[in-house]
């Protein structure tokens, strides 16, 4: 499949899986909308970007806010006319048991998460629709397997891969693609910037970030599932013997994801 001059919506572009997912689209001469909450950190993503002598048009969104989005897709149709691929990237994590928790902190990922998809999803399908194209929600092993300390991020998770496998049957008949892609723990900001039972930023990642699946590795994951047009890819070995095991072994596999993040550094698990 020839992505060149397609007109790509990267929504989260600003860091992360977004960016590098940016930067593997502008490799194949894609014309890019790059959206996210930082117009600073778009505008260094856009100069990386041109310099594989490809269009960008970069956008202040926050996929929270059903105007923002409204406005990410006029913009885009007002800049190239049309819409080819989609791609729901953006997206916040959180830390804490939900007996902890400030209720709004789960409103917060819902709005961000799953709302965020479904207002940009809504306004850009005429234009998906009509070319035939792509939308693809970045979604997580969180929303295969349920994850202690991490509520409503897989609550989010696992409502955006409802609403898009729903999306894609209806589909069926149309011509549209639509994807799901599951990466397991990836090395970006989202952990950084997960909210805490506060919801205020956790700062520091529980994690050793250099052992982790690279955003890179993720953006190719992306690329290749978008031209090849697959519904579901779900990423590394540890993510998919998860949706392996928990079809026939859940509960042993609740032990197992308990025991996990009880290992965790600052674990939510006293």
């Amino acid at each position: 499949m020839n992505l060149k001059e397609q007109v790509v919506i990267i929504t989260g572009a600003s860091s992360g899986i977004g960016e590098a997912t940016a930067i593997e689209f502008a490799k194949q001469k894609c014309k890019l909308v790059l959206a996210a909450r930082n117009i600073e950190k778009l505008e260094d993503v856009k100069k990386r970007c041109e310099g594989f002598g490809t269009q960008v048009l970069i956008i202040k969104c926050d996929v929270s806010k059903e105007e923002d989005c409204k406005q990410l897709i006029e913009s885009t149709i007002n800049k190239f006319n049309t819409i080819n691929i989609l791609i729901n990237n953006a997206g916040i994590s959180m830390r804490a048991l939900f007996s902890e928790l400030d209720i709004d902190v789960l409103k917060k990922l819902m709005n961000t998460n799953f709302w965020g998809m479904v207002y940009c999803t809504k306004y850009a399908m005429p234009y998906l629709l009509k070319e035939k194209g792509s939308v693809l929600g970045v979604s997580s092993v969180a929303g295969i397997k349920g994850l202690p300390g991490r509520t409503g991020y897989s609550a989010s998770k696992f409502a955006m891969n409802g609403f898009l496998e729903s999306l894609r049957i209806e589909n069926l008949k149309t011509g549209l693609h639509v994807g799901i892609i599951c990466p397991g723990y990836t090395s970006s900001n989202i952990r950084n910037s997960a909210l805490n039972k506060d919801g205020k930023a956790q700062v520091e990642t529980p994690f050793d970030e250099t052992k982790l699946m690279s955003a890179e590795n993720v953006a190719k994951e992306i690329l290749k599932m978008i031209e090849q047009r697959k519904a579901e890819v779900v990423l590394t070995s540890q993510g998919k013997f998860t949706k392996l095991i928990n079809k026939f072994f859940p509960r042993w596999l609740d032990r197992m994801v308990y025991d996990a993040v009880k290992k965790e550094k600052d674990s939510p698990f006293k």
